[in-house]
């Protein structure tokens, strides 16, 4: 992967962080970096699962590949909400 390939995955996964945080209903005790963290990862996981399933490469936008990415950072937020609820 190329450097602009990574900074595009680090600006896509802000983005579904902060979507993937507003999917969700209520309030989310995590921060805004720990938000754009998941969103990063997120990114990365749904673009292996999207390629996987052979949706990652199509015309136009990809919008099931930005399904799974919102709904894994949605899974990651509420997560980490629920633990750190919990301390």
């Amino acid at each position: 992967m190329e450097i602009s390939g990574i900074i595009s995955a680090i600006v896509i996964g802000i983005v579904i962080g902060v979507l993937g945080r507003l999917v969700l209903p209520g309030r989310q005790r995590i921060g805004v970096l720990w938000t754009i963290a998941i969103g990063i990862v997120a990114a990365f996981i749904g673009t292996g699962i999207a390629s996987g399933l052979g949706v990652a490469d199509t015309e136009g936008v990809d919008w099931v590949e930005w399904l799974i990415q919102i709904a894994l950072a949605a899974l990651g937020v509420a997560a980490l909400s629920k633990v750190k609820l919990r301390h």
